[in-house]
């Protein structure tokens, strides 16, 4: 009996073979087309392109051979877009480093503005609705500034060392996520224009992770009306102590906050906040206090001791009594010794049911007694990992869980510890 081999795939619509290929990398979308004549010009159907010069197998031996190899990826990128009708998502990540070496610096900066610019433009022409835009440190890659007047632009992500001019003038009436990526090419009034410019932005997303000598100023101030979603990620202590940080967003409802502690945090009008995820880091070891209430025995070796301690800079009493009102909160190892030595007094969580701690062998759990009894109406407690440092608090920890596991102690529904 003999058998035939049918090539199914090949037999699907235009359509839809242009939808797979938008889900495959751009550069294997386009290798397609050799395939057969049923697949030449399927290329033009992808609506979601994506460019990275990573995929380019840089030389290593010359200046010139790399600019070539640069500069025919950058023609890739022009005759893909070119031919493509219908654009709805691009994605450009420049400066692929090998070797130590930036490939898109090693070309000549104006070649690589001039060709950029109107592939943006193409794709703004087109129907773009989404953009990400990622350049690897020493690209400094200038944006278009049309690129922040563009009308239909749904979803944008500004990642790396891209730069921007002053912002004369910025309004996307149809963006909704904003995402700034180790982005500190932005100051602190551009920075204000471009969430002005967003009347109706429900996500935000904010990371300074990259480059400790030049962080943005993104996550120290943000203020919107309209938000609905924010992640702010800020991992780089700086030289000094930050002043403060200022978050008002009334119609904020989920909160991923995580970032060292600033000498004030002001979190105000944040009525609709419903889910809080914390990791608020110390800027100093806390080990010094570990002993130190509760033991007059020898008062005069606890002044000697005071002297040698480490002041513990911060102060989270606004943030934490900002967020007073949610229903479900996780907090790491690093947030629970930030609420016992940086908040000066705990509020009353009356709304949370739902609380999520995680566990840390060299932090402590000084603060987990006030803040169980300031929940009154917690349904769900989850911890993870039950392992923590030995402070002279550890007893009132203890004491604490079996009182809230005997019979009648509260009404607890779920107890999860893992």
């Amino acid at each position: 009996m003999k058998t035939f081999s049918r090539d199914l795939i090949s037999s699907l619509p235009d359509e839809l073979l242009g939808k797979i290929l938008s889900l495959v990398p751009t550069k294997e979308a386009a290798s397609t087309s050799i395939l057969s004549k049923r697949w030449k010009n399927l290329l033009c159907l992808v609506d979601s392109l994506c460019f990275d010069d990573s995929m380019v197998m840089y030389p290593t031996t010359t200046t010139v051979a790399t600019c070539g190899a640069a500069h025919r990826f950058l023609d890739f990128v022009d005759k893909t877009l070119n031919n493509s009708p219908i654009i709805k998502k691009l994605s450009l990540s420049l400066g692929h480093v090998y070797g130590g070496r930036c490939h898109a610096a090693a070309c000549k900066h104006d070649h690589v503005k001039l060709c950029l610019d109107p592939c943006i433009w193409t794709a703004m022409e087109r129907g773009l609705l989404e953009l990400h835009l990622h350049a690897d440190t020493c690209c400094g890659i200038d944006i278009m500034q049309e690129l922040f007047t563009c009308k239909i632009l749904v979803k944008l992500t500004l990642s790396g060392d891209h730069h921007i001019r002053v912002l004369e003038r910025v309004f996307l009436p149809a963006l909704k996520s904003l995402s700034m990526l180790s982005f500190p090419a932005i100051d602190h009034p551009d920075y204000c224009r471009l969430i002005d410019g967003c009347p109706v932005l429900e996500d935000l997303f904010i990371s300074d992770a990259a480059d400790p000598l030049n962080p943005s100023c993104c996550g120290e101030h943000v203020e919107s009306e309209t938000i609905k979603r924010l992640v702010v990620f800020v991992n780089l202590p700086k030289c000094d102590h930050p002043e403060g940080t200022y978050l008002r967003a009334p119609n904020l409802v989920q909160l991923d906050y995580s970032c060292y502690v600033s000498k004030n945090h002001s979190f105000v009008d944040l009525d609709s906040l419903v889910q809080v995820r914390l990791d608020l880091r110390l800027w100093e070891s806390t080990y010094d206090y570990d002993y130190d209430d509760d033991d007059d025995d020898d008062d005069d070796d606890d002044d000697d001791d005071d002297k040698h301690k480490v002041a513990i800079i911060g102060d989270v009493s606004d943030l934490v009594a900002g967020i007073r009102n949610i229903t479900t909160l996780h907090l790491s190892p690093d947030s629970l010794e930030a609420f016992y030595f940086c908040c000066e007094s705990m509020p009353m969580f009356n709304n949370l049911l739902n609380l999520s701690i995680e566990s840390d062998k060299e932090k402590g759990w000084q603060v987990l007694p006030l803040l169980l009894n300031s929940c009154p109406n917690l349904h769900t407690l989850v911890i993870k990992g039950l392992v923590h440092r030995i402070t002279n608090r550890c007893g009132e920890d203890n004491k604490l869980f079996m009182d809230m596991s005997s019979e009648g102690a509260r009404d607890f529904r779920v107890w999860r510890f893992f």
